[in-house]
């Protein structure tokens, strides 16, 4: 089963509500919780020069032909960051808040260089 939630904490309910439509099916269920991958959005308020970054940071691809944002590929903690030019960014790919911050800091310490100016 999957459930969405912004939390922790809130997704441990859902799947105790999905408990009662097991029971009524006769299903033996009980459910093992275990988050997989954490997405998170933010805004640097920033305008970022997504060609200057693609071409001095090996990790990072951006091809506006194809998609307007630059997909910046962390290996450790292991993330993608989807970056588009007015600072807006998702991050995907970890399974820990702990991890989401690592990455999260080491990322706008690379991003922070390519800004070209501010909102």
């Amino acid at each position: 089963m999957i459930f969405m939630a912004k939390t922790p904490e809130k997704a441990k309910p859902k799947a105790k509500e999905a408990a009662p439509v097991a029971v009524k099916r006769k299903l033996n269920l009980k459910p093992d919780i275990k988050i997989q991958n954490i997405v998170v959005s933010a805004d640097l308020h920033v305008t970022v020069d997504l060609y200057a970054l693609s071409k001095n940071v090996k990790e990072v691809d951006y091809e506006p032909e194809q998609f307007p944002g630059a997909i910046f590929r962390i290996k450790e903690p292991k993330a993608v960051i989807i970056l588009f030019k007015n600072g807006k960014l998702i991050c995907t790919g970890s399974n820990t808040e702990a991890n989401i911050k690592k990455v999260l800091e080491y990322a706008t310490g690379v991003i922070a260089k390519y800004v070209i100016d501010t909102q």
